[in-house]
């Protein structure tokens, strides 16, 4: 703005060849002061002027995506970006689509939901799912879709506190990741999972391990519907998490009870449980302290033996976790090494299968409620994870997508353009918890209401009734199977009668005490 007054002074003064060069740069200058005081774009409250670049490109995206699926450079048409979905849907406007399609439809492992000749009427209440099972004695009513863990410190104050008022707003539960109970998570009142990890943030003593007292005062709180114990995470099963100490402010140390400045790392496994026996009793005993919530685990699949030999576990101890959040190795992460998440851990779909088979094989499945995580974006991706076990489903990438995240990959830096992953200050202010906590809400009553539009279109009105021949998957041009077709399904109990040949061999080596590989 001064050098557009500078060159208005020298146009009057000096020559009246500066008009054009004052022209532009007092709209230059009015422009960029406008972008900082509006609320609705980060970006542009972070890099005035210059960040509507990006916008511009965005607004040509479509036309150069309908350029390349013309000639098919590639050699397959362009997959419909998911962000736009989001976008749309977080935006409160329609995302549909002209002309169809654009997937190739008879290409290998392409998918798709069957439709039903006699569909159902839409409900009008949209269905929820009760957690807690015989020995939980306040049982939480969990939504289809919800925020995914993702810790305060990883998600800057202004995320989180949109976040949890989208959650309150909307009847859907957030999950605080691993890195504490914090203010941000409580003030807005949105109902919370409490997650704790192998550093026990915010419920440890001085030495790293974890502080019943602490936990149990903590958990006791109204907002704190259910407790969860990380045993893994998707996008890096078998590795613990780093906060670079440039992140670990007095705020963040005070709700992880860590040093301020210090790098804060996570070990990759627990001190409360060596076996699978000890920890069914764990998660028995967070239940308890947390005063008869529902309490369960989150990991990424790995050994179905392993699982198993957990799975024995809860039949001799008697006792069961309410719930269990598959994992999937395709979920993301703020920083990962490139190999773990490319190449370690099963993806959601197999990591679905495993644990609701092996639920329903020895006889724990009705008690036992399962969560999905894993690029879980739309209503479609919602119904796919519930025809696979699922009873409901977390996002994460997908609700910072709703936040204004633009997967600028930076999240590691502290330098996030948008200020979703950012303790700077400066870069946090850009993004504005009253414009982005109805975006948030809108994104997850618009994905629920797809997903039960679906279920209806299928004949279905409830989760419930989700089958594995509802979702096919083609196998070549020429042949599709159902998920039914495609996988070993268990029966209930029969792990317990008679193991199929296929699954005799990890039953019977899986061992309650021991984590056998």
């Amino acid at each position: 703005m001064l050098a557009g007054l500078g060159a208005v002074v020298a146009a009057v003064w000096v020559s009246p060849w500066w008009w054009p060069a004052a022209v532009l740069l007092v709209w230059a200058g009015a422009l960029g002061a406008w972008d900082v005081v509006q609320r609705r774009h980060s970006v542009l409250r972070n890099y005035p002027v210059l960040g509507h670049a990006r916008f511009l490109l965005e607004r040509i995206r479509p036309e150069l995506q309908q350029y390349f699926i013309e000639r098919n450079f590639d050699g397959r048409p362009f997959d419909r970006d998911v962000r736009s979905i989001v976008y749309e849907r977080a935006k409160g406007t329609d995302a549909e689509q002209p002309y169809g399609t654009e997937r190739d439809v008879y290409r290998a492992g392409y998918e798709f939901l069957v439709p039903s000749m006699a569909p159902c009427a839409v409900p009008e209440e949209l269905p929820r799912v009760r957690v807690g099972g015989p020995d939980c004695s306040r049982p939480y009513d969990m939504a289809l879709l919800n925020v995914s863990a993702m810790s305060f410190g990883s998600l800057s104050s202004q995320a989180v506190l949109a976040l949890n008022g989208a959650a309150a707003a909307g009847g859907f539960a957030h999950d605080t990741g691993e890195g504490g109970l914090s203010e941000y998570h409580l003030k807005p009142g949105g109902d919370l999972i409490w997650e704790i990890g192998t550093g026990y943030f915010g419920c440890r003593t001085d030495g790293g391990d974890f502080d019943a007292a602490e936990f149990a005062d903590k958990a006791a709180h109204d907002h704190v519907k259910c407790v969860s114990l990380k045993l893994s995470q998707g996008a890096k099963p078998g590795i613990g998490g780093v906060l670079p100490g440039a992140k670990v402010d007095a705020q963040i140390a005070r709700v992880r009870d860590v040093p301020v400045g210090r790098t804060v790392i996570s070990p990759p496994y627990h001190r409360v449980f060596a076996t699978p026996r000890e920890l069914v009793r764990f998660v028995a005993r967070m239940r308890e302290l947390s005063g008869g919530k529902p309490a369960g685990f989150k990991l990424c699949v790995g050994s179905r033996r392993q699982f198993l030999a957990v799975c024995k576990a809860m039949l001799e101890e008697g006792t069961a976790p309410d719930f269990i959040v598959v994992d999937g190795a395709e979920g993301g992460t703020g920083a990962a090494p490139l190999e773990f998440a490319d190449h370690v851990g099963a993806p959601l779909t197999e990591g679905l299968l495993t644990v609701h088979n092996a639920l329903v094989g020895t006889g724990l499945r009705d008690r036992v409620r399962i969560g999905a995580s894993g690029k879980i974006a739309t209503g479609t991706d919602l119904v796919k994870r519930m025809v696979q076990g699922a009873d409901y489903g977390n996002a994460a990438r997908a609700m910072m997508f709703a936040l204004g995240c633009i997967q600028a990959q930076r999240c590691h830096t502290n330098t996030c353009p948008t200020g979703v992953t950012t303790q700077d200050p400066r870069r946090a202010r850009a993004l504005d918890v009253r414009d982005k906590t109805p975006r948030v809400q809108r994104f997850q009553e618009a994905t629920v209401a797809s997903a039960v539009q679906i279920m209806a279109a299928m004949g279905v009105t409830d989760p419930a009734q989700l089958r594995p021949h509802m979702l096919r998957r083609r196998i070549d041009p020429c042949t599709e199977r159902s998920y039914e077709e495609l996988y070993e399904l268990l029966a209930p109990g029969q792990l317990l009668d008679e193991a199929p040949a296929s699954w005799a061999a990890d039953w019977k080596a899986a061992n309650p005490d021991h984590f056998t590989v």
